[in-house]
Formats: C-alpha cells, sequence, structure tokens
C-alpha cells in the first residue's frame, strides 16, 4: 500500500479549527461523543476533498461540511424515531380507514420489531437501519462503516434472516419484508 505525503496546509488547516468545529458541534448536538465523532467526520471529508487547493476559505468551507452533517445526522434521527417511536391509540381518531384493532396490531408489530432490532448485534443493527431506513446502498455502508461490500451483505442477510426467525416465532408469520 503507498503511503500518502503528508500536506502541511491540510494538517495545519485542521488544528487550526478542529477546535472551533469542535465547540460549533457541542453546542448543537445532544452527546458529546457524537459531537466529536462528527468532527472527525468534517475533516476526514476535508482530507479527501480533491480540489482542496481551490478552497479560498477553508473555515467557512469546513462549517459548511459541519452543518450538512449536522443537518444529515438530525434527518436520521427524525427517520430513526419517526419510524420506531410507538404513539398512543388516543393521537390519532379513529375512522373506517384507520380501525382501533388494526392499529393496536400494527403497533404491537412495531414493538416487536424494535424488540427485534435491540437484540441484533450492533453491526448488524447498523448495516440493516442504513440500508433499509435510510436507503444506503451496500457500497456506501461499506465505506461508512469501513467493511467491506461482501461483509455489509453478510451482515443485511444474517440480519433480516434474524429478524424473519425472531417474528415468525412470535407470531407464527413473517412480518418483516
Amino acid at each position: 500500500m503507498q503511503r500518502l505525503k503528508p500536506d502541511p496546509v491540510a494538517q495545519e488547516t485542521c488544528r487550526g479549527f478542529y477546535a472551533d468545529i469542535l465547540h460549533f458541534l457541542r453546542k448543537r448536538m445532544d452527546n458529546a461523543n457524537d459531537a466529536a465523532d462528527m468532527t472527525q467526520d468534517v475533516f476526514a471529508q476535508w482530507l479527501g476533498y480533491r480540489d482542496r487547493a481551490k478552497v479560498q476559505q477553508p473555515r467557512a468551507f469546513l462549517f459548511q461540511v459541519a452543518r450538512n452533517l449536522l443537518s444529515d445526522h438530525w434527518r436520521r434521527q427524525q427517520v430513526r424515531h419517526g419510524v420506531l417511536e410507538t404513539h398512543p391509540i388516543e393521537e390519532e381518531p379513529a375512522t373506517a380507514a384507520n380501525d382501533p384493532l388494526d392499529h393496536a396490531q400494527q403497533q404491537q408489530r412495531l414493538n416487536q420489531l424494535r424488540q427485534v432490532l435491540d437484540e441484533l448485534s450492533p453491526r448488524r443493527r447498523e448495516a440493516l437501519m442504513l440500508h433499509r431506513f435510510e436507503g444506503l446502498t451496500q457500497a456506501q455502508i461499506a465505506e461508512r462503516m469501513n467493511i467491506s461490500v461482501s461483509m455489509v451483505e453478510k451482515h443485511i442477510a444474517a440480519a433480516l434472516l434474524q429478524c424473519k426467525q425472531r417474528l415468525d416465532s412470535d407470531t407464527g408469520t413473517e412480518q418483516f419484508p
């Protein structure tokens, strides 16, 4: 493997703005560890950006990357909570199309799915969530998780099989597409 030569300008940019980006993200996130991880992602994108030399205002560029990552983070959180959150039956009025019994059964299936997802290993759950709920391709997941596409396929297949088996054993029918 060929070792890349250090880029002193890129290194200096990282050193110069790291604390500012970290502070910016910490103020906007619930978890300091997540903010630190996202700060690393900002600089990973900076170091991987091919036209870095053409950027006239690196600080503005880095803050824009941080805002974009933060926006993506909150969007993913909304999707996760929207899909997995249980809502009391009283929140939605009963109509012919929204029968309370159907709603209760749907809530029960969502609760079962949440339990099954909680039982998955963290890596399997991450791969499945990225694929099914965030719509990432297997190649994108492999890059994000720093594993091979083949390993992503194995994680997703094993997670789906475990979900199917667990839900089949609980209900006697397949509930997970």
